[in-house]
């Protein structure tokens, strides 16, 4: 497996070259015709900066511009696929020319789900937010037996309309209003019988299956999968990008993170249902 992390030398995202990511917590590594992007950002529990949201994103346009890359396969380190964005305002990876990058426009997930080449992701442990919808979106997710997801947006303070659209199309109304409106926490084999996933194995077994699963897809005809996987994921619907856009920077949402950094409720909790932990 080669590894491609070579930083360019120009801090600024003009400086982007061959197989950067743009923060030192992404790597693209090259196994053949496969393209491993591993998020490994172990002392933040591998929580998503905006330059390593935009990094996942630019991980799909590499392998989809490179003729010697037939698939992308996204994975985490230790225990952590991803537990969505980083909350807490700690954001080392900055990139200081675009200070308000965490906008929706830098986020993978359209870019996953029309990607004319395979996206498999390798969900080695817990998966959350954006991180959740990362595997969701990708063409097949293959998923550890231990791993736990969850979806606590509402927590936060965050009007997720994506989540909103593609949840009920993935396991049904009842169970998208449970997990949004309660950020209960579903296990793996929950999941799958739910349809969020379809294949969950032992957690070791996880890279070996999800470069499988890649290998199978592959050996499909690539301008006929592009076309079923079109019609399949219009099931989805459109994301309501105003919305969520509207609400990005709302008082909910910024009390919401803010008691998230600090490790408390938000003030919006009645006072009687409060545990003094961090929801």
């Amino acid at each position: 497996m080669t590894h491609h992390n070579a930083q360019s030398g120009d801090d600024s995202p003009t400086g982007l070259t061959g197989d950067d990511l743009g923060t030192p917590f992404l790597r693209l590594e090259r196994e053949g015709p496969l393209a491993w992007c591993i998020v490994d950002r172990p002392d933040s529990r591998n929580a998503l900066t905006s330059a390593m949201y935009f990094g996942i994103r630019r991980a799909v346009d590499v392998v989809n511009r490179d003729d010697s890359l037939s698939a992308l396969i996204i994975t985490g380190t230790d225990d952590i696929f991803m537990p969505g964005g980083e909350l807490r305002g700690k954001e080392p990876d900055r990139w200081l020319d675009f200070p308000d990058l965490l906008g929706m426009d830098s986020t993978p997930f359209e870019a996953i789900r029309r990607s004319p080449k395979p996206v498999v992701s390798a969900v080695n442990g817990k998966a959350q937010g954006g991180g959740l919808l990362i595997a969701m979106l990708s063409d097949v997710a293959v998923v550890g037996e231990s791993v736990t997801v969850r979806a606590p947006e509402l927590l936060r303070g965050i009007a997720d309309t994506g989540y909103a659209a593609y949840l009920p199309a993935q396991i049904g109304i009842a169970r998208a209003r449970d997990m949004l409106l309660t950020g209960r926490e579903v296990t793996a084999h929950e999941a799958e019988s739910w349809g969020m996933f379809s294949r969950v194995v032992p957690d070791d077994e996880v890279r070996e299956t999800a470069r499988e699963v890649a290998v199978d897809i592959c050996r499909t005809a690539p301008q006929a999968r592009l076309q079923v996987k079109r019609i399949i994921n219009d099931r989805y619907g459109m994301v309501d990008r105003t919305t969520m856009d509207a609400f990005l920077y709302s008082a909910e949402m910024r009390e919401g993170t803010r008691a998230f950094a600090e490790k408390r409720e938000p003030d919006w909790v009645p006072e009687a249902f409060r545990t003094g932990r961090r929801l």
